[in-house]
């Protein structure tokens, strides 16, 4: 039976509790005059359940902002979905090898890096954090055998993909120009769901879900738990079930 959009998701939150009880659970630290939750170990797991928390917070608000028809938004989103599911594929990779590169362990201290502090009660800027260069990340996981026997061509697809959404993201003019047309044609910024393009944007987003489920499914192997990875790809099986041209508000 075809598996809906929604119910999907909240699979995949049960996934996400599951790795979460696998990892030490985040500790209170002292922030002015209250308290902000932080992991103390700053593990490759629990950078992990991390970036798994965003996939999912990211699918449902790309998925909210397309059933309201913001399709620039929406895209903007879908960018960012990108680059949360290449690195968890970038850190599982590590766990299931059982290395830890290099690229590992700075990726890591930029992750886990804190930009503000408080001094006499103001918060400041502590330390700028760094951004490992995405074209090094995409190289290390393209390289595996597990995206095929092309990396340099996967790597032009994924970096192609990129470019494309990131004029969402930053508000390139070709992309911005989408949101004008109609009659008499001005720019619709409070939805498109009339526009032509939005069955491509809806079609478009159920590719997002499937690279989310599949993203739970290496996480369960890096976590080395068959129990979860048997659930992963049950919940991959039902959803290849579901139709691409199925629009998430049907759900």
């Amino acid at each position: 039976m075809p598996l809906a959009p929604g119910d999907a998701l909240q699979r995949m939150e049960i996934l996400l509790t599951a790795f979460e009880s696998m990892v030490p659970p985040p500790k209170r630290v002292t922030f002015r005059d209250g308290f902000v939750f932080r992991y103390a170990e700053k593990s490759l797991h629990q950078a992990m359940v991390q970036k798994l928390a965003r996939v999912i917070s990211g699918i449902s608000a790309a998925t909210l902002l397309l059933q309201n028809g913001f399709l620039q938004e929406h895209a903007a989103i879908q960018r960012m979905l990108d680059e949360f599911c290449e690195d968890v594929a970038f850190l599982c990779f590590a766990a299931i090898d059982g290395e830890m590169t290099d690229l590992h362990h700075w990726y890591l201290e930029e992750f886990y890096t804190e930009e503000l502090d408080v001094v006499d009660g103001v918060v400041a800027l502590a330390r700028k954090r760094g951004m490992i260069p995405r074209k090094r990340i995409r190289a290390y996981i393209t390289n595996r055998a597990e995206y095929g026997p092309d990396p340099s061509t996967r790597n032009a697809q994924l970096t192609t993909i990129a470019k494309a959404y990131s004029g969402y993201v930053h508000g390139a003019s070709a992309q911005v120009m989408e949101m004008y047309g109609g009659n008499p044609p001005k720019f619709h910024v409070r939805g498109m769901r009339q526009s032509p393009l939005f069955a491509d944007h809806a079609h478009d987003i159920w590719n997002y879900y499937y690279r989310g489920i599949v993203t739970f499914g290496m996480a369960a192997k890096a976590f080395g738990s068959e129990t979860i990875v048997a659930e992963a790809l049950q919940l991959l099986r039902e959803f290849e079930d579901s139709s691409p041209e199925r629009a998430p508000n049907d759900s």
